[in-house]
């Protein structure tokens, strides 16, 4: 470790506009006074591929202000689960989102869809909510009957053994909604 930080403190390069040596002092100074500006400006804006959802489908774009903290935010996710017999968390933009809304479109089903990325801080909130309740940090992240049945896969390999299309009609007929 100290070998590392002697050969760290020696490291030096050549400036760009004359033969003087840049020291680590100098490239941290020159980082604090360039990048931060750019830090600053440089804000990622979420790419919009394709419109979702389907006319027709439910979409959560924004939550009441009160629901954002600890406890709070974690009843609202239960009682969500709870009264939808079809619920996505998903992002926008992600690709297993996207392929889990078009199976239950194919399947003429209305899930639900949270879409955590338009949620401003409060879908990051959110998403460590699920995590803490599911144990899952990823999107897709899928309920059914108020039951967590996890992600993309999960939901396809439900699908392919024949048994996602009994589990929705069981919960759609728990809640009486398709």
């Amino acid at each position: 470790m100290v070998a590392a930080s002697a050969n760290l403190a020696n490291l030096r390069s050549t400036s760009l506009f004359s033969n003087r040596p840049l020291s680590i002092s100098m490239l941290s100074g020159i980082r604090n006074s360039f990048m931060l500006p750019f830090r600053n400006c440089l804000k990622p804006t979420p790419l919009r591929l394709a419109s979702w959802p389907p006319h027709g489908s439910s979409v959560v774009r924004a939550m009441s202000s009160s629901s954002s903290f600890g406890s709070t935010l974690e009843e609202s996710v239960k009682s969500t689960v709870a009264e939808n017999p079809v619920v996505v968390y998903s992002k926008s933009w992600c690709s297993y989102s996207s392929e889990v809304k078009n199976l239950f479109k194919s399947l003429q089903v209305k899930p639900l869809v949270v879409e955590l990325d338009e949620l401003g801080p409060e879908g990051s909130q959110l998403q460590n909510v699920l995590e803490r309740l599911t144990g899952q940090y990823t999107v897709p992240n899928v309920f059914i009957g108020g039951k967590h049945i996890g992600g993309c896969s999960d939901t396809l390999q439900l699908y392919n053994r024949g048994e996602l299309e009994p589990m929705i009609a069981e919960a759609s007929g728990k809640t009486g909604q398709t």
